[in-house]
């Protein structure tokens, strides 16, 4: 299909927001940037888990079991995200705005790919909370599902598509109605300890809750840009790539709540 060129008499170029969400996910993720391989590699990642071994003895005991370690084994495929973008110089030299158009939107389309796949690990967790409505309870009852004594230093986040962050700020009105920024602009930022975001493609009727350590994100540093060029027809090929791997890498860092007929 070819480009949409704008004629010269065109005094501005209105872009159409293109990303699917605004969040970052990569901020919420354990980044590990020693990723190598090629496309289509295997990588095999263990998730720990070990039982308790500790025993009151009296004297002349010895403990009767160990501290044991096993672990699941999960397989993933090293993804290789590429898009391509092309142009005619006749079309760059009509409309300026094709190419810086292009290539920005060959960031974007990355950025989208990238997380897309982060949030789909997040909502593999497995830990569940069912509520009826999205109140200042059901965030209570999935925090205490990550099991967490020391919470300093702890960051929880949850993402909320915006129908249910509405619902969320009606269900806490009575509580946060003497909160100036609440008053203001009917803002929800901490519910319980956990810090909300509204995120456009978010499931409706469930808000996924975690810390970091909830999903890493095994990159190999650096966006690899390829550029092509048939001389003989003008035509200019832009390659933007991405080697990565998401996954689900402890599983009791992640809680996912649903509410009935949300």
């Amino acid at each position: 299909m070819p480009n949409v060129v704008y004629d010269n008499f065109y005094l501005s170029n209105e872009i159409e927001d293109q990303f699917n969400s605004h969040l970052d996910l990569q901020q919420f993720c354990t980044i590990d940037n020693t990723l190598t391989g090629t496309a289509g590699m295997l990588r095999k990642i263990h998730v720990y888990k070990a039982t308790n071994g500790t025993e009151k003895l009296a004297k002349g005991e010895g403990n009767t079991k160990s501290i044991e370690v096993n672990f699941t084994e999960k397989e993933y495929r090293i993804l290789l995200a590429q898009n391509r973008f092309q142009y005619f110089d006749e079309e760059a030299m009509t409309d300026p705005m094709i190419v810086p158009t292009g290539t920005r939107h060959a960031a974007t389309d990355l950025f989208n790919t990238m997380n897309a796949d982060i949030f789909a690990e997040f909502n593999k967790a497995t830990l569940e909370v069912t509520g009826t409505a999205f109140g200042f309870d059901v965030f209570v009852d999935a925090a205490a599902k990550l099991n967490l004594e020391n919470l300093e230093g702890v960051s929880i986040f949850g993402f909320v598509c915006p129908a249910d962050m509405a619902k969320i700020r009606k269900a806490l009105k009575d509580d946060l109605k003497y909160v100036e920024s609440f008053a203001k602009n009917g803002y929800v930022g901490t519910v319980g300890g956990i810090n909300l975001y509204t995120k456009k493609d978010a499931v409706a009727g469930t808000v996924v809750i975690a810390t970091k350590e909830a999903v890493t994100l095994f990159n190999k540093k650096g966006t690899e840009v390829e550029q092509a060029r048939d001389e003989n027809i003008r035509q200019n090929s832009v390659y933007s790539r991405k080697y990565y791997v998401a996954a689900l890498t402890d599983e009791t860092k992640a809680v996912k709540i649903t509410v009935a007929g949300a």
